[in-house]
Parts: structure tokens; C-alpha cells; sequence
């Protein structure tokens, strides 16, 4: 693969601040879920600011391919702009992983002599993690998501120009050693909110030496959408619920289902649930009439979606920053959360822009409260929109990674001024 390519991006003549690689194990110009997304804007707003960056990734196809075959071609490309070096998938034992992670996904434990054979058969990139020991030292990385391989293998070859962001959920895949022990060596812990940084904090400790920041997601401002064309396009002319994101069991949809089809029979109300986002989902036949499922829509289609919606739920319990929050609000409307999750419960609290649950008598009581208050909504929603606009914006987003990057490169630059014979 060329190295010196007139593909490759080149830094800014009138920055000082050194190029930068997101390592990531998948990456698209389209790829559903909230890491994806973030990695992606990110980096296009950095390189919008004069930085010199570079994806470094698997030729994978995303969380929901098969991680044993390439569905891209390895070498260089440009996706919106960036450059993105791919890197080959080789043979591995799915079986073994598949075994492991059947545990792990059921919230239980895995023997410490089986933590190895775990991340060691997700996926096999070695020339991703080759290249990142040959260039890696001349840039500082971002390894997104800590839980998968490239960040495993990728954080530890170049530890002290290495920041995580680890997008840390409470369970079970967080209490293997293997990642105790890669969370505390990397230069930097970069958390999407206060709720994840303290979770990391009961898991891990913070090394004194460490660089731990809360910087998170920006949300675009510029956007528009028209709930009256939602509504025509799918013929929706009552009040509905919407839900947005992975329909699988780790982000709760199934209890979002069971809940809802015990709401519509008990209620009678003439409202609906409506379904957005990738993954097979099971509607049962009681709530079919209760139920549009739309699968995986087109942005446009989201967007109206969200302004047309009575309320969002996010029923998930596992989340270390949830953007559909952040979506539902820019566009003035207010959120019903799972209070078992304390990241979307700490952003209702502090933005009053949404309601939480414990229980189905709290779903239900909630959704019927917002609907019968259809002035206390907009008001939520509007304090939900406050909330963004303050705190989510992208110029505040890109602003945090700006000062975070000069003292990385800071701290790097020290580091090597340390070592013996560098001097």
C-alpha cells in the first residue's frame, strides 16, 4: 500500500498541531449506531478545522457483518473527504469467540485464561497493527470503542500517543481484566458524559498520570425537517411514540414491545408506536395494529420523524451518551428514558426535557401523562432544545478536542524529552 499519496490529507500551513489517526474497527459514510456516528463527524469536523486526520479501520463491514470476511477492498480511499486506510480480515476461530461472547452477552462471567481467546478471535487484522507501529509515532490516535480488537491490540503499541474513547456501558464485556488493564495505559479516557466517566471511576480507577475529559457528541443546527410530510408519507393522523436505533435485545426493544402491547390493550388510546433503525425485530400479533415498523429509514424520513413524534422513547439501559436523545430535542420534543440507565436519566435531569421509567406502571403512566399534556411537552421539548443548543453544539464539541489535542501533544512531546538518549 503507498504511503506517500496524493490521497493522503496534509496538515493546514498555518497549524501547529500534529496529524491525527481514528482508529475505529469499522467505518462508513452510513453506518448505523451511535459510535459510528461519532467517530465519523468527529473526524470530518477536525479535518473542517485544518487538521490533518486519517481513518485507520477493517475492511469489516459493520457491528451487524460477518467478522471473518472483508467486505471492502484493503488500501486507501476517500469517504466524504477523509482518507481511510482498510486493512485486511484474516482467519479466525468464530466458533470459540462466538461461545465466549453467548456468555458474555448474557451477562455473565468468562474464566481469566479465556479473556485471550476472546479478543484474540474477534476479528485478525495484524497489518492493521503493524501499520500503526510504523506510522503510529508520528501521530497521535483515537481508538474508538473498547471493547473491540483494533482498540485492544491498536492502544498498546504507542500507549503514551494513545486516547480511548471508550463509549463504556455497565456490563459484563466491562469487568473482563483485559480491559481493566488497557483503560489505565492509554494516555487519555475521552467519555461521551459525566455518567460514563464515573462508571469508568467504580471500574477502574483514575491513574494520576492519566488525562480523563468529558467531551462527547455535537448535534447539527442546520438541519430541517416537516412533520406534516412524515405524517402524509405513512399516513399517520394520531398522536404516535417513536423509537430510534438497533432493534435488539441490548438496547431493550423487546421490553419496549412487550410494554407497549400491554399499554395499547389496556388503554384503548388511538396512538401508535413507531419503529426506526436497523436489526430484525419480533412485533407480536396482539400489537400489530399498535405498531408501524419501518426499518431502516432514509435520514430525511428520521428527521421528520422526530419533529412529527408526541414524545421519544429510549428504552435502552446501556449507554454511555445516546445522540437520539440529543436528535429528539433539537427538534423541540421531549423523551421518556429507562431510569436503570444513568446516562439518559442524568440527561433528563438536567436538561427537564423528558420523563424516566422503572417499571411498565411508570411507562405507562408517563406516556399517557405527556399525552394528556400536550402544553407541559412542548415545554419539555423546548428545555430539551435549550439543553442541546448550550451544551451540544458542534463549535463547543470541536473546541474541547482542540484544547484536548495541544495537551496530548504536549504531554507527548514530554515523553520524549524524558527518554534516555533522546535529549
Amino acid at each position: 500500500m503507498p504511503e506517500n499519496d496524493p490521497l493522503a490529507a496534509t496538515p493546514a500551513a498555518d497549524s501547529p498541531r500534529p496529524p491525527l489517526a481514528f482508529v475505529t474497527p469499522w467505518y462508513g459514510p452510513d453506518l448505523p449506531g451511535g459510535a459510528e456516528a461519532l467517530a465519523r463527524q468527529t473526524v470530518q469536523r477536525l479535518q473542517r478545522r485544518g487538521l490533518d486526520v486519517e481513518v485507520w479501520t477493517t475492511t469489516l463491514g459493520g457491528l451487524h457483518s460477518d467478522w471473518s470476511k472483508n467486505a471492502h477492498a484493503p488500501g486507501l480511499s476517500q469517504v466524504n473527504g477523509v482518507p481511510v486506510r482498510r486493512f485486511a480480515v484474516f482467519r479466525r476461530d468464530k466458533a470459540a469467540f462466538d461461545a465466549l461472547n453467548w456468555r458474555l452477552m448474557q451477562g455473565l462471567s468468562i474464566r481469566p485464561e479465556y479473556e485471550g481467546v476472546f479478543i484474540g478471535e474477534m476479528f485478525n487484522t495484524p497489518e492493521l497493527y503493524e501499520h500503526i507501529r510504523h506510522h503510529g509515532a508520528n501521530r497521535l490516535l483515537f481508538f474508538v470503542g473498547y471493547m473491540f480488537a483494533s482498540t485492544y491490540f491498536g492502544a498498546q503499541i504507542h500507549p503514551q500517543r494513545s486516547a480511548i474513547i471508550p463509549c463504556l456501558h455497565d456490563e459484563a464485556y466491562a469487568r473482563l481484566g483485559i480491559y481493566h488493564d488497557l483503560l489505565r495505559a492509554a494516555r487519555a479516557l475521552i467519555f461521551n458524559s459525566q455518567a460514563e466517566r464515573e462508571l469508568a471511576q467504580r471500574l477502574y480507577g483514575h491513574p494520576p498520570e492519566q488525562i480523563w475529559e468529558v467531551i462527547g457528541m455535537g448535534v447539527d443546527h442546520d438541519l430541517s425537517w416537516d412533520a406534516g410530510r412524515f405524517r402524509r408519507k405513512y399516513d399517520l393522523s394520531s398522536p404516535f411514540v417513536l423509537y430510534v436505533g438497533r432493534r435488539e435485545p441490548g438496547k431493550n426493544t423487546p421490553l419496549l414491545l412487550d410494554y407497549w402491547r400491554r399499554y395499547a390493550r389496556e388503554t384503548g388510546r388511538d396512538v401508535r408506536l413507531v419503529l426506526m433503525g436497523p436489526g430484525e425485530v419480533q412485533i407480536p400479533p396482539d400489537a400489530a395494529s399498535h405498531v408501524l415498523d419501518l426499518g431502516f429509514a432514509p435520514a430525511q424520513d428520521k428527521l421528520d420523524a422526530y419533529a412529527a413524534a408526541a414524545l421519544l422513547c429510549q428504552p435502552s439501559v446501556h449507554e454511555s451518551f445516546s445522540i437520539v436523545l440529543l436528535e429528539s430535542w433539537r427538534a423541540g420534543i421531549p423523551v421518556l428514558v429507562n431510569g436503570d440507565c444513568a446516562v439518559t436519566l442524568r440527561h433528563c435531569q438536567q436538561s427537564n426535557g423528558g420523563l424516566y421509567f422503572n417499571s411498565y406502571e411508570e411507562f405507562a403512566g408517563a406516556i399517557s401523562f405527556m399525552l394528556d399534556h400536550p402544553q407541559l411537552r412542548r415545554t419539555m421539548g423546548r428545555q430539551g432544545q435549550r439543553y442541546v443548543r448550550d451544551n451540544f453544539h458542534w463549535n463547543v464539541i470541536e473546541e474541547k478536542y482542540l484544547n484536548l489535542i495541544d495537551h496530548l501533544q504536549e504531554r507527548a512531546s514530554s515523553a520524549i524529552a524524558d527518554t534516555p538518549g533522546t535529549a
